[in-house]
This record gives C-alpha cells, structure tokens and sequence, in this order.
C-alpha cells in the first residue's frame, strides 16, 4: 500500500540531527565501537532485506544480505555500537511494519518515495546498487541537503486502518469496470456492441434478444461476479457514510469526503497551498531555460487517488455549486458555444486543484465557505 508522499517543501521541515550536533562518544576507546553515526540503506523484499551500511564518513560498505528476523536482530546489536543509527527504505507493498518497528528500537527510520536509481542510464539495475544510492542519498539529507529524497509521511496504525477502507472500494471498481471490458470484448468477438451497466436486471433481460444463447452463456459467470462486487462496493460505501455529521458543500457527497479525509489523513501537515498542490499531483509540469517556458500536462506527482476523487467532486460541484470563485473564474470558458470535451476536462482539472486548496484552507480554519462561495448543505438532524 502506498503511503502519502509529501513534497519537497515538506520534507524541509523534517527535524533531523546532522553529524555536527551529535553529542560526542562516551566511550571512544570501547573496542565494539564502530563510529559515532551510522547509517544503513534497505532495500526491502518479502523474504531478504539487502542493507548497505555507512560509518561516520567513510565510504559505504559492501551490501549485506539477511532475512526479516536476522535483520533485526543485527541492528538491535549496532545500536549498542553506536551513538546515532540512521536508516531509509523505500515506500511499498509492504507499509510501515519495518518503520514502526526501528523506531521502537530507538533507530531513526526514514521511509521515502521510490526514486530510479538509475540516474545515468547504465541499464544496470541491482538491489546493492539500490541500496548503495539510499545510503548516499540518506547521509546527504542528514548533512542538510534535503533535496536528496522525498520523504512519506508514515500514518498512525488507526490512520492506516481507516485509509484502507476506501483504497478496498477504489480496487472493487477497478476490479469491476476490469470484468465489464471483459464482456465487452466476448460481444465484440460474435460481432456485437455492449453498452452501459449490462448486468443490471432490466438491461441483462433485454440481452435474450440482442444475443445468441452462446454468449449468454460466457457472459452469465462474469456477471455474477460483477453483482457481488456491485453489493460489496454498497457495503463500503454505507461504512463509509456512517460518520459524525459534518457540514459539507453541495455536490461533495459523504463518501467523496471520507475518502478524501482518510487519504490526506492530517490536514495540518502542510504549510503552504504549493504543498497541497504538488501533493494532488495536479500542477502543470514545466520546461523553463532562459527566456523559454513551457507548461504541459499535469505532473502527475503524488496522491492518485485523491486526485481522481477532487476531479469527480468537481464535475459535481459545477452542477450545485455554481457560485464557488473556482467555478466562477472559469465560468465565460465553461459557457462557449465551441468548447470541446477535452478543453472542458483541462478546465476541470484547473478548477480541481484549486479546490484542493480552498479545501485544505476550510479545513485547517484558514479560511470559511461564505468566503470562498462555497452553498453547504444543512446538517441532518441528529435524533434522540
């Protein structure tokens, strides 16, 4: 499961000790020592951690090879041989167990985004070289080059649990929208067209007399499976809309909200509306040399899951929420007579990053709904 990866500007507000405010040893003339600093470079797989490891300012090491539990027990006795222990790995399918785990030990973990290492193309690709590349990245970041990385802010274990509720339905759509291409390519193969939500009751009766017997038949298995899907994916949503009531802007539906909430986890870690921006991903990517600039495509960069749930609010927001100053902004360009879907889909997007913003403002109590044209919705009433 990815974790939530913060921006540059983020990461610079880590506070993290250099070498230059390590306390000097206590026991310089202890045999066992190794150095004052150490650092370690991991790169993780499910049955072998490879670690490279950097002492003080000497070069990096050669890569050493453990399984999980030989690993832990190797950092529990370098702890003891030194004042300071450092390690990084990269965020991936296996969250945050080794992190919460170091940090126990009294090691100071960094888990970061997944970079290519492969900076100069050379096509060579180990996990020593991985490994060597955190080490020498870890103990740049650590002398005040925070540049060198960009560091994933780790969940707390009821952030996670929570998070993982709407990446379950964000896989089941995925999983569904995968099985309806499915039946699709089988119509077209007997020469057919499909289209729409086939496996509802009233459409799948209207097949037996669009198609053979034949194909029936290959499509009944699949929608079977589409239909326990669809009932799964109304579960989680109705656990999704089980929440404290919250005043919420017409068109942001509950679900949209959790999800949204659960992904960002805490607001609050952000200091400017350029981190929020970069997190989304929806930023224009730039190519700027003297006097030329050009601005392209969105970067991509961040959260996708978050990007693609502020991109459906908006769609939503267009409709019932009209008097939003993002929407107003573009309003004369929403309105043009010869506007095509994809210069609206560019306006979308625009507005979308906007709202990410003004979101994080209302939020955080930078800012309130009146004051950005945000319509909210009344509260239900709460019973008893």
């Amino acid at each position: 499961m990815g974790g939530v990866v913060r921006s540059d500007e983020v990461a610079r507000t880590d506070k993290v000790m250099t070498t230059n405010q390590i306390p000097p040893t206590s026991s310089a003339n202890d045999s066992n020592r190794l150095g004052e600093v150490i650092k370690l470079g991991i790169d993780v797989h499910i049955e072998k951690y490879v670690v490279v490891m950097k002492i003080d300012g000497s070069a990096p090491e050669r890569a050493k090879r453990f399984t999980p539990e030989q690993f832990i027990v190797w950092v529990h006795e370098l702890a003891g041989r030194c004042d300071q222990l450092y390690s990084c790995y990269e965020a991936g399918p296996f969250g945050f167990n080794l992190h919460r785990r170091l940090q126990e030990m009294g090691v100071t973990n960094h888990v970061i985004r997944p970079i290519n290492w492969d900076e100069h193309g050379k096509n060579v690709k180990t996990d020593a070289r991985d490994a060597t590349q955190m080490v020498l990245c870890l103990d740049g970041y650590l002398r005040g080059n925070h540049r060198s990385f960009s560091t994933v802010s780790v969940p707390s274990e009821t952030e996670e649990r929570r998070r993982s509720i709407p990446c379950q339905r964000q896989s089941l759509i995925k999983e569904r929208k995968r099985l309806a291409a499915k039946v699709r390519g089988h119509v077209m193969y007997y020469g057919g067209r499909l289209q729409g939500e086939w496996w509802r009751p009233k459409r799948w009766r209207s097949l037996g007399e669009e198609l053979t017997e034949h194909v029936l038949a290959l499509l009944e298995p699949l929608r079977v499976i589409v239909l326990v899907i669809e009932e799964q994916i109304a579960l989680v949503e109705q656990r999704l809309e089980e929440m404290s009531a919250v005043a919420l802007p017409k068109g942001m539906g509950t679900v949209i909200f959790e999800q949204m909430e659960r992904e960002v986890c805490d607001g609050g870690r952000f200091d400017t509306r350029k981190q929020v921006g970069s997190y989304t991903g929806l930023c224009p990517s730039e190519d700027t040399s003297d006097r030329r600039r050009f601005q392209g495509s969105i970067t991509k960069h961040g959260n996708p899951r978050l990007r693609h749930m502020l991109i459906e609010c908006v769609w939503l927001l267009i409709h019932w929420n009209p008097d939003y100053r993002g929407i107003v902004k573009w309003r004369d360009k929403l309105l043009e007579a010869k506007l095509t879907k994809a210069s609206k889909k560019k306006i979308v997007v625009a507005i979308a990053r906007q709202f990410a913003v003004d979101w994080w403002r209302i939020r955080t109590g930078k800012a309130t709904p009146d004051h950005l044209g945000l319509a909210m919705k009344e509260l239900p009433a709460m019973s008893g």
